[in-house]
């Protein structure tokens, strides 16, 4: 079952013929192999011919062992001697970073009139840090997360079901593809295949990647990293908790897995704004899950942490929209998130429901304690506070604010 993902499809299609090279970034799994399928298919229905399509999953079993750039170049060039040379030649390259010197090849493609070059990767520093050596100001890089609560509530075997019913699915298991296409199954067969997405991301991409030999202190991490999400802390401090757990690690270990699971785009991070001096060294951050499913995995599907678990969804929720997050200070206490667009800003509480006075009062008073114009909402799971408040705070249901359209997609 193919899932929609219009907002993708039509970035996709902006860049089609140009002379960047496509670089679709994400997590294994998300859903970019399919996507890349999708529009090829789009184009073959568009008039395009097959033998003027060249598309190659390199992490496919019928790769043969040893498959170097050599064979890749060998294998586009046999294609490009069969197509119309007058015609734009389509290149899409799957899960590229498998073979060793692709990036010579892509950089060759690249300069190769009438060629239209699409790759994806499950690995954004090796994308990002070869393609700026080879191909700087060449490549438009396309981040891809798993599905948005908006795609998952758009599928066709959704649309009968209430949005909230529909959210706590989501908030649960999150919006792997791999789980859509199945339809509706037990929470058995929906745990066993987060579990086996979870155990191929860290040895596959984290461990084998970055030759990390302690599997278990790099599970023992990312397990306790996507538990833990919401906290603010620093590398320091979850070295302390991992030793204190019986971990036998070190800051640089630490720092170096983190590392390799942010380049695996298995976490994000969002730095405190206003860091100076010494904290630089050691800044405060907080890590979220790529998925909530993944999250909701290694904590055992726990009911007790809902509240990290909508943070979790609205800070993936806001990178998809393109803006950049960090975590705010005033004087007044904590702001979740500042989201960072261009020129414009946004400030944004995170709260399961606003019903009790104290609730009201702790997530209101950062937001009321800031002096400048920029937007200022709370996103809360209660329907009842939904308003604007007498200083011109936004109260939002968070449900209703994923399905929004929003500009800084497009979709």
């Amino acid at each position: 079952m193919l899932i929609d993902r219009p907002a993708l499809l039509a970035r996709l299609r902006a860049y089609r013929n140009t002379d960047q090279v496509k670089v679709l970034v994400g997590v294994r799994r998300c859903g970019k192999s399919t996507l890349l399928d999708m529009f090829r298919q789009e184009l073959v229905s568009g008039g395009v011919e097959l033998r003027n399509v060249f598309v190659k999953r390199l992490d496919g079993f019928d790769v043969p062992i040893g498959y170097s750039a050599e064979d890749l170049h060998s294998e586009l060039q046999a294609a490009m001697d069969v197509s119309d040379s007058t015609l734009p030649f389509y290149v899409f390259l799957d899960e590229v970073q498998d073979v060793s010197g692709w990036e010579l090849v892509v950089r060759r493609l690249q300069s190769r009139a009438n060629t239209d070059v699409y790759i994806t990767g499950s690995n954004a520093q090796l994308l990002s840090g070869e393609l700026s050596t080879h191909l700087a100001g060449r490549f438009v890089e396309i981040p891809v997360y798993p599905l948005s609560f908006r795609e998952f509530a758009g599928m066709d075997s959704h649309r009968d079901i209430s949005p909230d019913t529909l959210f706590a699915e989501y908030m649960r298991y999150g919006g792997m593809p791999g789980l859509m296409t199945l339809g509706d199954t037990d929470e058995r067969t929906k745990t066993d295949i987060l579990a086996a997405i979870f155990e191929s991301v860290i040895v596959r991409d984290v461990a084998q990647r970055y030759g990390i030999r302690d599997l278990s202190s790099l599970d023992k991490l990312s397990r306790y990293l996507m538990a833990t999400s919401g906290n603010l802390f620093s590398t320091n401090s979850v070295v302390n908790t991992l030793r204190s757990a019986g971990v036998k690690t070190s800051y640089v270990t630490i720092d170096n897995q983190i590392r390799a699971l942010e380049q695996a785009c298995v976490i994000y991070a969002a730095e405190q704004e206003g860091i100076r001096g010494k904290e630089l060294l050691h800044p405060q951050r907080k890590f979220y899950a790529v998925d909530n499913g993944l999250r909701n995995l290694t904590n055992n599907f726990t009911f007790s942490d809902r509240g990290a678990q909508l943070e979790g969804i609205i800070f993936m929720e806001l990178l998809r929209r393109g803006y950049r997050v960090t975590i705010g200070r005033s004087g007044t206490g904590e702001i979740d998130f500042v989201a960072v667009s261009g020129t414009s800003r946004e400030y944004i509480q995170v709260t399961l429901s606003m019903l009790e006075e104290s609730t009201r009062e702790r997530e209101l008073r950062p937001l009321q304690g800031l002096t400048d114009a920029y937007p200022r909402t709370v996103l809360t799971l209660d329907r009842f506070s939904d308003g604007v408040t007498e200083e011109g705070i936004r109260i939002v249901n968070a449900v209703d604010w994923l399905l929004e359209n929003d500009g800084a997609t497009g979709e």
